[in-house]
């Protein structure tokens, strides 16, 4: 039983601790498994750690392995490992784009700033299958995020004897649902079933393959085709057709996920002209590119963090509530206002963005918008998915960049700690704001809930009237599902292990 992916862009990178992408975590979540981990519907439960006790301060988490997890090679997986995989995740010599997802355990920041060793974080093997972590401060979110690809352990022995070379096919061992057996640049990932996993009696599938494509109009044609069984994506173009004609395969639902352009705020004009940046955003008709491009049932959006966040309700803006043409009145008075527009400056605006014929589309409506309405002109900049990752991180982009999140568990905060001053890799705008920094880090410590709302809501109007980056649209999951699949569930995650599915040809 072989079912066929596809998976969007080629994969960066298949070691957990180093990668960024939706893509790529797609792969690691068949090929490993953290702590936790979700089930069919998104939800977290029990993954390499059977279960889990907390200290009344709430300070100190005590894990306790599966007795039966193992990795692919047959050896056990213990709590050294984690120890082992938590402090590689945050060495600098790493440099992990996701250091800060650990930064809640005691020392962790320290030890990724290269303020401290590597051993004195807060994280310790009691025994074989007893993992003790102790946090800065209580953290309410922490369970949940345990769930994402980067606190995932790999094997301390295996990383020992290959080096950078152990994602390799034939080096790699896991401790997920499959292990890894081929992985041809630009052709396909393939994964078989792990036999040594815990659950291996529930997997049906033989063999998974990832395909990346790019091209979301060629990834649709190969599931016409039936050489794919699941899609990446859809053409935005597309959705009509779809809809009309193959409607039993499409899958559309709403995803816990935004859609925005970073300013360089190192750069100028940007870095010292909010004027200039609410004009750009003002003028943008989100409302226009969900109706007309997207097609999918996107929300426009006017804030960072989507509907349907836990125990929060963002801070819309008062330009959101008025009409598009109020926004564009605004807007050209806040670009006179910049110097520029008729009268003033020119301006050419670069947007850099990942080969995509979505994103090409939206990046040509903006121009229009800004063009017709502001007078600028845009300069499109299209590259593959390695180099714009790169080039975002490093904050290597002349004027805009493409970009978005998806919350890695279902808290604000997956969203807005993006944005303080010393989240590197992540925080693509350059965005600093110790007023931010401030809310945001004391809401990651409160633990009344009422009162973490409120830090949180703070911190992202104050953003918001900032505006480093551009809300566009709320995401919706869209993908191609054959008949021929089961177990798939939508869930406003969108994550869908291949553990819990199975395909009959």
């Amino acid at each position: 039983m072989v079912l066929h992916r596809g998976n969007g862009s080629e994969p960066e990178t298949l070691d957990p601790h180093k990668s960024t992408g939706e893509g790529e975590s797609w792969i690691e979540m068949d090929l490993f498994e953290g702590l936790v981990t979700a089930d069919a519907q998104g939800r977290i439960i029990p993954g390499a750690a059977l279960s889990w006790t907390i200290s009344d301060d709430r300070l100190t988490y005590t894990f306790k392995l599966r007795p039966d997890g193992k990795w692919s090679d047959g050896t056990k997986v213990t709590a050294s490992d984690f120890v082992f995989s938590w402090r590689r995740l945050v060495s600098p010599a790493t440099r992990s784009r996701y250091a800060f997802f650990l930064w809640p355990v005691k020392n962790a920041e320290a030890v990724s700033k290269g303020d401290m060793p590597a051993s004195a974080m807060g994280v310790e093997a009691v025994d074989d299958l007893t993992l003790r972590v102790t946090l800065e401060a209580p953290t309410s979110y922490f369970i949940s995020s345990l769930q994402h690809h980067s606190t995932y352990a790999v094997s301390q022995a295996n990383v020992k004897r290959f080096g950078d070379d152990f994602i390799k096919p034939g080096n790699l061992v896991s401790n997920g649902a499959f292990m890894l057996e081929e992985a041809v640049p630009q052709g396909h990932v393939k994964l078989v079933r792990n036999p040594h996993f815990h659950a291996a009696s529930t997997v049906t599938l033989d063999a998974v393959y990832f395909y990346p494509t790019e091209n979301r109009e060629s990834e649709l044609k190969r599931f016409r085709a039936g050489e794919l069984d699941v899609t990446y994506d859809l053409p935005d173009g597309q959705i009509a057709w779809v809809r009309q004609n193959m409607p039993a395969d499409l899958r559309l639902a709403p995803f816990f996920s935004t859609y925005w352009f970073c300013f360089n705020l190192r750069n100028e004009p940007w870095k010292s002209n909010p004027d200039l940046r609410a004009a750009l955003s003002l003028a943008i008709d989100r409302q226009l590119i969900v109706d007309k491009i997207t097609q999918a049932g996107e929300i426009p959006a006017y804030t960072i963090t989507p509907p349907g966040t836990e125990n929060y309700v963002a801070p819309l803006p008062e330009w959101a509530r008025w009409t598009q043409a109020q926004r564009d009145a605004k807007a050209k008075e806040l670009l006179a206002k910049a110097g520029y527009g008729p009268g003033g400056k020119p301006l050419e605006v670069e947007i850099l963005f990942n080969t995509s014929e979505n994103h090409r589309k939206i990046a040509i409506a903006l121009d229009s918008m800004w063009r017709q309405k502001l007078g600028i002109r845009v300069k499109m900049t299209n590259q593959e998915w390695k180099v714009v990752l790169q080039s975002r991180a490093e904050g290597k982009f002349q004027d805009l960049v493409r970009a978005g999140w998806i919350g890695d568990y279902n808290d604000a905060y997956s969203f807005l700690s993006l944005f303080l001053s010393d989240v590197k890799g992540q925080n693509h705008s350059g965005y600093a704001n110790p007023d931010y920094d401030r809310l945001v880090r004391a809401a990651s410590s409160e633990v009344d809930p009422a009162a973490r709302r409120q830090l949180l809501q703070r911190a992202e109007a104050l953003m918001l009237a900032d505006h480093p980056v551009i809300p566009i649209y709320t995401y919706v999951t869209t993908h191609m599902v054959s008949a021929r699949v089961s177990g798939w569930q939508d869930n406003i995650r969108n994550l869908h292990l291949s553990r819990y599915l199975s395909v009959v040809r």
